[in-house]
């Protein structure tokens, strides 16, 4: 007797069902589920959940620029009836989806950088990935900080090369990957970020320098985290150290302290034309907004002198906080390590009752046993209202 296929596809639908429900209720038991918030309204430092108004201490608007009225006003009549403020771009840059706007931005960068060329994508995401899944081949190798972010891990998995991971900031384990594994490949990358997004802690650009050097490897660095926060003209941590043109690749997200979209990778006129031609997630993307890119030249453009005072007033306050609140982190993001998911849900829940709205980060973000508030501070905050802030929590987890 024939199968029955309409069953057999039945059952292995509902096996299927079956574990997603298992998968979700584990999540939730375990404190780790997670929903999509309903924001009201974002008002400069501040935000509106649940009706009520809270300092948003789980944003990546390090320079409290994306609520900026004066600032949105002012852009709206000066773009508003020109040619590229159009809210699609309706194509690839590599098919129709290019304007004069597109290339003011990564002429722009390139010079900031003090690179050849930029390229800029969708997301950081798109970017990192990118750069990272397409730029070795199967005999290359890349070396990678263990906690580098999502996009950096997801572009090792796509790469044909073969990768090594090396323990967070350990630059003897790293050594140790390159003595034993540099000399079976014919090119090597070494990933890492600048500003480590969960820890807030800041990788030691100068040894990676010097490790690359010695192992003859490229060297890219996510600056997603400093732009904006770190260097007299808002380049990161490799200006702040003077490193710039050491650096192969540099990679720089947009939507955290430009407060606008996209993200743009600034290296060598070589490696942005390879990457034109065979980054996936630039070739097969449809081209971010114009109206972002208008938005984007214009802060970096024509409002540079606001960035730069942003950036020293945040710069003020995470140094005076870091001296009431030492933890690991040397930057603008402050983790409270509390342990259990659940906890730290819990705690998340009860500061949003007194007025903070604070997220907890829980696994696979971050190691088992480690969830964590992640604070991330903005430059319109003021140290008194942070040092309450921190005043409650410590006193929150005493009573736990």
């Amino acid at each position: 007797m024939p199968e029955d296929n309409s069953f057999r596809a039945f059952l292995c639908y509902d096996f299927f069902m079956e574990r997603l429900i298992e998968k979700l209720d584990f999540l939730k038991s375990s404190g780790n589920f997670r929903t999509i918030k309903d924001i009201q309204k974002r008002e400069n430092k501040d935000i509106i959940f649940n009706g009520k108004k809270m300092l948003n201490l789980s944003s990546n608007d390090y320079l409290n620029l994306s609520t900026k009225e004066d600032l949105r006003l002012e852009f709206l009549e000066k773009y508003s009836k020109t040619d590229s403020f159009l809210f699609s771009s309706a194509s690839a840059r590599l098919l129709s989806g290019n304007l004069p706007c597109y290339n003011e931005l990564e002429e722009s960068f390139a010079k900031l950088f003090n690179k050849e060329k930029a390229l800029l994508f969708n997301t950081g995401y798109q970017c990192n990935e990118g750069v990272i899944s397409s730029l070795l081949s199967k005999d290359d190798c890349i070396f990678s900080d263990k906690l580098n972010h999502a996009s950096i891990v997801s572009g090792l998995k796509l790469s044909p090369a073969q990768h090594f991971r090396y323990k967070h900031l350990d630059y003897d384990n790293l050594e140790k990957f390159l003595k034993e594994k540099r000399h079976l490949y014919k090119n090597a990358l070494i990933v890492s970020e600048s500003v480590f997004s969960m820890d807030g802690d800041i990788a030691d650009i100068k040894k990676l320098v010097e490790l690359k050097k010695k192992y003859d490897c490229l060297l890219m660095i996510d600056e997603a985290h400093a732009f904006g926060v770190f260097a007299d003209n808002l380049q990161g941590i490799c200006a702040k150290e003077n490193l710039l043109n050491e650096i192969d690749i540099i990679t720089i997200t947009l939507g955290k302290s430009l407060a606008s979209m996209g993200a743009v990778c600034v290296s060598s006129e070589k490696v942005i034309n390879y990457l034109i031609n065979c980054a996936s997630s630039f070739i097969f993307s449809t081209a971010i907004a114009p109206v972002n890119v208008l938005w984007s030249n214009f802060l970096l453009n024509e409002k540079f002198e606001i960035l730069i005072n942003q950036k020293e007033k945040l710069n003020k306050l995470f140094n005076e906080v870091h001296k009431i609140y030492p933890t690991i982190s040397s930057s603008q993001i402050i983790p409270i390590i509390v342990g259990e998911a659940q906890k730290t849900k819990d705690l998340a829940q009860n500061l949003q009752q007194d007025g903070y709205f604070v997220m907890p980060i829980n696994p696979p973000t971050v190691p088992v046993n480690t969830s964590r508030l992640r604070l991330s501070l903005g430059a319109d905050m003021n140290l008194e209202e942070i040092k309450i802030f921190l005043d409650k929590i410590n006193e929150k987890l005493l009573d736990k």
